[in-house]
């Protein structure tokens, strides 16, 4: 078979493979626990909260990074987290089956209707992050606005794993005005996490189209931007997979790529 023979064939088993995980996970989602009698909508953890990786500052880095070290084999596949978490579980799925872990940066909001999603992402072995409270454009807020939506994000993550989470992504940027980066250093966090390969998977350019927005500027430590809830990116993550381990390139955290 011709080389975009076998890209077609995978491609075409991976929509079988995808509709299939959709239909089946639809309806899964681990239900929150109970609330208190006159409490709050998210404001009670889906399950009692676990010790989890918490905020580190990496020596010698700025307070915002976008890539990592150039001279090792390692890449970062960073997620946004919003949007259906069928197909969330999709990814992470077809992440793990290929040995691969990622970072998510995940929303306050989607975490308040998703809880579970705070473990299923944790107890796979990857990184998960704080993206903000309402997922708005932080850059033209004030610092104190910036921080509240920080903070609110970050109690959310720390309500559900015991921790703030390992990383801050700005939200509606690829990088943080000054005062964002202040108030996510108050929040907790020593550095936000930027990246240098765009995927603009949200655009929904399609499968291919995406393969070649990060294959193409990839190189060992690249931090990668991709995002939850496009069926576009669920039907390219195993081909980019699939090239990473033809380069010799291996996913990581972010944690581990910078460490």
């Amino acid at each position: 078979m011709k080389p975009t023979g076998r890209r077609g064939a995978l491609r075409a088993g991976v929509t079988a493979a995808l509709a299939g995980a959709l239909a089946t996970a639809c309806g899964t989602e681990p239900r929150p626990a109970a609330r208190r009698p006159g409490a709050a909508p998210g404001t009670e953890p889906a399950a009692a909260p676990a010790a989890a990786p918490a905020p580190r500052r990496i020596p010698g880095r700025p307070a915002e990074i976008d890539h990592g070290p150039r001279d090792r084999p390692r890449i970062a596949l960073t997620f946004h987290g919003q949007g259906d978490p069928a197909l969330a579980r999709t990814l992470l799925g077809q992440a793990e089956k290929a040995g691969a872990r990622v970072t998510v940066l995940a929303v306050g909001t989607w975490l308040d209707e998703h809880p579970g999603m705070a473990r299923r992402i944790l107890d796979g072995g990857h990184d998960l992050g704080n993206h903000t409270q309402h997922h708005t454009d932080i850059n033209t807020m004030t610092e104190t606005e910036a921080h509240a939506e920080i903070e609110a994000c970050a109690t959310r993550l720390r309500r559900l794993t015991g921790s703030v989470g390992t990383w801050f992504r700005p939200s509606r940027a690829r990088h943080a005005a000054p005062a964002v980066l202040r108030a996510a250093h108050r929040a907790g966090y020593p550095h936000a996490l930027s990246y240098d390969v765009d995927s603009l998977d949200f655009t929904s350019p399609g499968a291919d189209a995406i393969v070649r927005n990060v294959t193409g500027p990839l190189r060992p430590g690249s931090v990668v931007s991709l995002h939850f809830g496009y069926p576009d990116t669920a039907a390219a993550l195993p081909l980019l997979l699939a090239d990473l381990d033809r380069r010799g390139l291996r996913a990581v955290t972010t944690t581990e790529l910078l460490t």
